[in-house]
């Protein structure tokens, strides 16, 4: 309670402050959901039909100094398959911080990334249930233009609390062209430290309380092209396999980007390989569902899709070592994919009136070959060599626009999912998936969408079909129905309508939507994090407010 009425004060007092040369920024979201009996997708056997994760974030600044407060309740409970430690009402993040043109010093909670993210990312996504915050201080210093140098510490937000570890932290980044004084090219070279102190108590494995990440990077780019390349070692700690310490083995990671791009024509290629890099901020909440202490950030590099049939079978990264029997062992992933992109040219033969747009992607991923010992949990890795494969995807995506009002997208997608590896059940997953889309603009802001989707396998669950309708009465308000429709499963009673009736009411920062309808049971992912969700029925409502 007295955490509540600090918030309060702290609210009241930002917005006097905010009449006289400062600005004091609010936002608000909910997200609720009233859980329904349903004969299809079972009865709501949990405690609390009606749940709610709410978020109340203030930013006040004056002149170099700032800080912030967020609040979150829970009540009475999360949504489902969210982290149990997200629960009731608290304050959860505060901060204060000062800032000029060459030092940055925060206190409090602060999110950071290095690089990519290989060896530390600190974020919030609310939709996905991850807030890894770190609780302590980071500096940053510019002493020019060229040069940048950061220092952390810290401990990882884990509910309303912090985890049971110290997070250390050094970044520089170095822009050596402008150094040089190079206008035709620009190259980018950047060093970074992270260290997890964790108290080790293990008496069958010798390591050290202390686990080092360490990465170097290099981005390079000269008129249409552009590289990075980033490395990154881990040395040696627990490998945590069925909640317990079975050996110590270091990791490691490579990620090799590279692109060329010009009007009308572009491609990029990603080739990444990672080998015992799951990295926690406690060891034992490894591989936890929740998303929980994660430290770094290893989304799977795969086509990112819009629909719903194209999104059942999504690949995750596979960073962890996995001895789950003799016939799945996993140390680490290998793989890529390669986007192409094209633009026909208006008014030739092909390109139509308007042009047409072409988009072609392809991705491979697979497990690391090697020696593996299942009875010691020991391997030894092939640098470069392939081992099971784990996922492949190509998709075709064609953009066309017929006349001012009308315009359609064509999408075909190909996919191999070894759910073996993947999701360690079992069975091997080979779809075809069809999409087409259409827009048709009625004036005066109104427009219709109109999606058909349909997935062919003979595999697991079988064919899919799908459709979806939105209607936008203006630039605020919207409404949709869709449904996807499992029409090939072998059960019959698995043979479901998930349907979904809903609408959004935008005005300016300020959003609200509400549906109702059925939640396939599966996997949720955003920007290549995924989240189990399992099946339900219910109303939801989503309100967003920023002042």
């Amino acid at each position: 309670m007295k955490k509540i009425i600090a918030l309060q004060l702290f609210f009241f007092t930002s917005i006097i402050l905010a009449q006289n040369n400062s600005n004091l920024t609010v936002g608000f979201e909910s997200n609720s959901q009233y859980y329904m009996d349903d004969e299809k997708t079972g009865d709501f056997t949990e405690e609390n039909r009606f749940r709610s994760n709410n978020y109340l974030k203030v930013d006040y600044s004056i002149s170099n100094f700032y800080f912030g407060i967020q609040a979150e309740s829970y009540e009475p409970m999360s949504l489902l398959n969210y982290s149990p430690d997200f629960n009731k009402t608290n304050i959860a993040l505060y901060y204060a911080g000062y800032k000029s043109k060459k030092i940055e010093v925060t206190a409090g909670y602060f999110y950071e990334q290095y690089g990519s993210g290989l060896i530390l990312r600190s974020w919030e996504n609310r939709q996905l249930g991850i807030n890894n915050a770190l609780r302590g201080a980071k500096v940053k210093f510019s002493p020019s233009d060229n040069i940048e140098f950061s220092a952390l510490y810290g401990s990882q937000r884990s509910g309303f609390d912090v985890s049971d570890a110290s997070i250390y932290g050094f970044n520089s980044e170095i822009n050596i062209s402008s150094i040089l004084k190079a206008d035709t090219w620009n190259l980018d070279l950047g060093f970074s430290y992270v260290g997890r102190k964790e108290v080790n108590d293990n008496l069958d494995f010798n390591f050290n309380d202390l686990t080092n990440a360490i990465s170097g990077r290099v981005n390079f780019s000269k008129n249409n092209f552009y590289s990075s390349a980033e490395f990154v070692s881990k040395s040696n700690d627990g490998l945590i396999i069925f909640q317990k310490v079975r050996n110590v083995k270091p990791g490691n990671a490579f990620l090799f980007d590279f692109g060329y791009g010009k009007k009308g024509f572009g491609i990029n290629a990603n080739f990444r390989r990672i080998e015992n890099m799951s990295f926690y901020s406690e060891r034992e909440t490894t591989g936890n569902i929740y998303n929980q202490n994660i430290i770094n950030y290893i989304p799977a590099l795969t086509k990112q899709h819009d629909y719903l049939l194209t999104n059942i079978y999504v690949y995750q990264a596979q960073p962890q070592v996995s001895f789950q029997d003799p016939t799945l062992l996993k140390i680490g992933e290998i793989g890529g994919q390669v986007d192409l992109f094209y633009t026909l040219k208006k008014k030739t033969f092909l390109g139509g009136k308007y042009g047409t747009k072409i988009a072609l992607n392809m991705s491979y991923w697979a497990g690391l070959s090697g020696d593996f010992d299942y009875e010691n949990f020991d391997y030894n890795s092939d640098p470069l060599g392939v081992g099971e494969k784990y996922f492949s995807e190509i998709s075709l995506e064609i953009r066309k626009k017929w006349s001012r009002n009308w315009s359609s997208v064509f999408y075909y997608v190909n996919q191999s999912y070894n759910k073996r590896y993947i999701e360690e059940t079992f069975g091997n997953v080979e779809t075809d998936i069809f999409v087409s889309e259409a827009t048709y603009k009625l004036g005066s802001g109104k427009s219709l969408r109109f999606e058909a989707q349909h997935l062919w396998t003979q595999d697991d669950k079988k064919n899919w079909t799908g459709a979806t309708v939105e209607f936008n009465l203006n630039s605020k308000l919207a409404i949709y129905a869709n449904n996807i429709y499992n029409y090939g499963n072998d059960d019959e009673s698995k043979k479901i309508n998930y349907y979904n009736l809903g609408g959004s009411y935008t005005k300016g920062a300020q959003r609200f939507t509400l549906n109702y309808g059925r939640q396939r049971g599966g996997l949720i992912c955003i920007g290549g994090v995924c989240r189990f969700v399992p099946e339900s029925t219910g109303v939801t409502a989503n309100i967003v407010l920023s002042f």
